[in-house]
């Protein structure tokens, strides 16, 4: 299964239920250039994510850093932490996204003292998997058994993906990394989140510098530091590109046209927002539109 519309809300919590049937859990394979935005939108989520390169390399950025991950290779990602995700040089990345509630991991007995501390921890966003580690390429082995197992769904399959699950978590755990819990992280990552909660709630109406800075309580400053640092760009260019991605859906509708989504989105100018979109999707607005509409996109 391919999610291609990923949705988010305001936080920027995505929306996507992570669960089968009887498993709070989820595996399908991702195309990362076939998802609407032409990449993995920044987002958030309560489950854990492991990741599994099949094909081509991908950009994720993890809270603030980034890594690449090549073809073989995977990545664990930390509940809760913001994320997203491009391909590398046009590689046509497609990669196992696996994501389970961490009280999934193991039994409710363990999990106080097994998985709560490495869901707390301010120092693992993530962890890149690299095959060549004995425990990363056991989590890796079994990623793949779980994404067989969620196709083909033999008897008793939802007991052999829970022993699955135990056997990544030892191995994550095997890895020994020592655990750190520092407030000033945690402050950090809470006035961040206030910011594009802001941002995603007020993003149709005119934004000013000083609105994000006071819904972060920062200053002016403080507020574009927080940008350049985590998402490596200013703040009214945050903004500029979270429209032009909440304009595309409105596009593809078909009564929609180009001035009418320039101004849903916020945008003042149609001229602007003909110009800003032309530079972050390679085409103009219409051109989108008419591309989706005749399937050529």
């Amino acid at each position: 299964m391919q999610i291609k519309d990923f949705t988010i809300d305001q936080n920027l919590k995505e929306l996507t239920e992570h669960r089968t049937v009887v498993l709070p859990m989820a595996c399908y394979e991702t195309t990362i250039n076939q998802n609407i935005h032409g990449h993995i939108p920044l987002h958030w989520h309560e489950e854990f994510q492991f990741v599994l390169v099949r094909r081509g390399e991908a950009i994720f950025q993890i809270n603030e850093r980034k890594v690449t991950v090549r073809e073989g290779e995977g990545l664990f990602i930390n509940s809760s932490c913001l994320h997203m995700a491009q391909e590398k040089n046009g590689s046509g990345c497609v990669y196992i996204c696996l994501n389970v509630s961490p009280s999934f991991v193991l039994s409710q007995d363990l999990f106080t003292t097994f998985v709560l501390p490495y869901v707390q921890a301010t120092n693992l966003p993530y962890l890149h998997l690299v095959p060549k580690e004995l425990w990363a390429n056991n989590i890796l082995d079994s990623i793949v058994k779980i994404n067989q197992l969620i196709k083909e769904k033999p008897p008793y399959y939802e007991i052999d993906i829970s022993l699955q699950l135990a056997l990544i978590w030892k191995n994550l755990i095997i890895n020994g990394v020592p655990l750190e819990y520092e407030q000033t992280e945690i402050v950090k990552n809470q006035r961040m989140r206030q910011m594009l909660e802001w941002i995603h709630t007020h993003y149709a109406e005119k934004i000013l510098l000083d609105d994000l800075a006071q819904a972060g309580g920062l200053s002016r400053s403080e507020c574009c530091r927080y940008f350049k640092r985590i998402l490596k760009k200013t703040p009214l260019n945050y903004v500029t590109d979270y429209r032009i991605q909440k304009s595309l859906l409105l596009l593809q509708q078909t009564e929609s046209n180009v001035t009418d989504v320039a101004y849903k989105v916020g945008f003042n100018s149609t001229s602007y927002f003909i110009e800003k979109f032309r530079k972050s999707m390679n085409m103009t607005p219409l051109a989108y539109k008419k591309a989706k509409c005749d399937g050529s996109l």
